[in-house]
């Protein structure tokens, strides 16, 4: 909504500009009226007029926000946003230039999917995830995710009221997580023990899936990830990050017994509480290793009778097999 009242008000400045280009051209454009919701499906150029012969004002990518101001047989004049993605509050400089203004010209009208489309819900979902599944490819297009991701926005924006919207938030919500978690890996602050310093991701859209879509698998999953920025970059052999990280799962784990990310939260905490047995043993904690260790056992047995065909349940079974023989789980093994 916010992104389409600045498009709403940069129209004027628009049609102004681009009717003293039409001018120039030759042509004479109409004042542009806001109209429905759009966005495009692939590579499509823009054009002064409706000629293909004409100067090209610019490149639309797929999933860029339109408003398509006017029809003409095979074409139709739109209004293109800049679709830059919303900065956080808190890297926002104090002063500095004003977003750049939407662009404003003809297209073909093929590929074009307007909010009044009859089934477009379904085509931008069907292309975002064949986007999104190029983006996966090593020879898929550089740009893949990127086109992806806004897609899916665009159909939470254009059909909200979608049986996909609901998806399409959380798929477009993760592709920027994932790629925010990717670079953040690089920066040397990966490895920092405290999780403040480390470059999180941006949790705005990760936290309004739960606030639109509350206790669906889309919040589910979305609650999990926001777990990553409250994680250590390294524990660096603190006993105090594994604790609270398991603390952290099993939270999730009872907060949502039976969700589809439950049973990976349930092992993340079983070889936490088996590392820190190994910490604390080290460090010469007896007796609390062995609390540890108990507690690792009846995490991996509860793990094992709520989901006995899980893989995480298979895997925390291996560790606590590691503990009965007395296999370290953290660190290296001197034996």
């Amino acid at each position: 909504m916010r992104s389409l009242i600045v498009l709403a008000s940069a129209m004027l400045i628009v049609a102004v500009d681009a009717a003293a280009l039409a001018q120039k051209n030759g042509t004479d454009l109409e004042k542009a009226l806001a109209g429905p919701r759009a966005t495009v499906l692939r590579e499509t150029m823009l054009y002064v007029v409706p000629d293909k012969q004409s100067d090209k004002v610019a490149r639309v990518q797929p999933g860029r926000e339109l408003v398509v101001a006017q029809v003409s047989g095979p074409w139709v004049r739109v209004f293109a946003n800049t679709d830059v993605e919303k900065e956080r509050e808190e890297e926002q400089p104090v002063f500095g230039s004003e977003p750049a203004p939407p662009v404003s010209g003809w297209m073909e009208a093929r590929g074009v999917v307007k909010e009044t489309t009859a089934g477009g819900d379904a085509v931008l979902m069907g292309e975002a995830a064949n986007e999104e599944a190029l983006a996966s490819d090593p020879k898929g297009p550089a740009n893949a995710a990127r086109s992806a991701r806004l897609l899916y926005r665009r159909l939470v924006e254009m059909f909200p009221d979608s049986p996909y919207a609901a998806e399409a938030m959380w798929r477009a919500a993760d592709i920027r997580w994932q790629i925010e978690k990717a670079d953040a890996a690089t920066l040397s602050s990966s490895h920092e023990k405290d999780p403040v310093l480390r470059e999180g991701m941006y949790e705005d859209e990760m936290k309004k899936i739960l606030k639109s879509y509350p206790r669906s698998r889309q919040a589910e999953l979305a609650a999990f990830e926001l777990l990553d920025n409250k994680l250590c970059g390294d524990w660096q052999g603190d006993v105090k990050c594994p604790a609270r990280e398991s603390a952290l799962y099993e939270k999730y784990a009872a907060e949502y017994p039976d969700g589809v990310k439950t049973a990976e939260a349930l092992y993340l905490a079983v070889y936490r509480q088996a590392s820190i047995g190994d910490m604390l043993q080290a460090e010469g904690g007896k007796k609390e290793a062995e609390a540890a260790r108990r507690h690792a056992h009846e995490l991996a047995a509860h793990l094992k009778e709520k989901f006995p065909h899980s893989d995480y349940s298979v895997r925390a079974g291996a560790v606590v097999y590691k503990l009965d023989e007395g296999i370290p789980v953290y660190g290296i093994d001197l034996q």
